[in-house]
């Protein structure tokens, strides 16, 4: 017979708290793929480790990851109001370094307008400038693991196939479009 209370017991939340509590944490990182009218992908360069990387970054306490995206976009770069058409693929990145397993989600965020990309400038100590690249040369310039998932995000844009990956390949779809 099982411990766990009745619904309508008085203990039940308490109950159910204590199961929250013991259960796994994930971290979560939210980024976009972000053009600029004439398709060059955004791209930006963190202070705070080597390289560039996509627009974006990790997850606070219990925020939903598209909102995640959309606050980094304001935070780092005075972008308002970027409009995400969707999501275009979600990787599961093992335990390395010191760190735990990932779940890192990539959105289209579309194209920029010219008025947008005039008033963008890096807002906090977190980014020391911006670019818009080939897809080729922001693939070269993102840190592995990155450019692995980014390429599979660019594959998703351009079939429409949204992408499950495991360590930045692919897991779903593995044979193509869903039936």
């Amino acid at each position: 017979m099982s411990d766990a209370p009745k619904p309508g017991d008085p203990g039940r939340y308490a109950y159910l708290a204590e199961g929250n509590a013991t259960q796994a944490r994930k971290r979560v990182a939210a980024d976009a793929l972000i053009r600029n009218e004439h398709g060059l992908l955004l791209l930006v360069h963190p202070t705070y480790k080597d390289g560039w990387d996509l627009p974006g970054g990790m997850s606070e306490g219990n925020e939903e990851p598209m909102v995640t995206v959309q606050r980094e976009l304001e935070e780092e770069l005075g972008l308002v109001g970027v409009r995400i058409r969707g999501l275009l693929c979600l990787d599961w990145v093992k335990p390395h370094d010191p760190w735990d397993d990932l779940l890192a989600f990539v959105w289209d965020g579309g194209d920029l307008s010219p008025a947008q990309i005039q008033q963008m400038a890096p807002k906090d100590a977190e980014l020391s400038e911006f670019g818009f690249f080939e897809q080729k040369e922001a693939l070269r310039l993102l840190p592995p693991r990155q450019s692995i998932r980014a390429g599979q995000a660019l594959q998703s844009l351009e079939d429409g196939v949204f992408r499950y990956l495991r360590n930045g390949l692919p897991v779903w779809p593995s044979l193509g479009p869903r039936e």
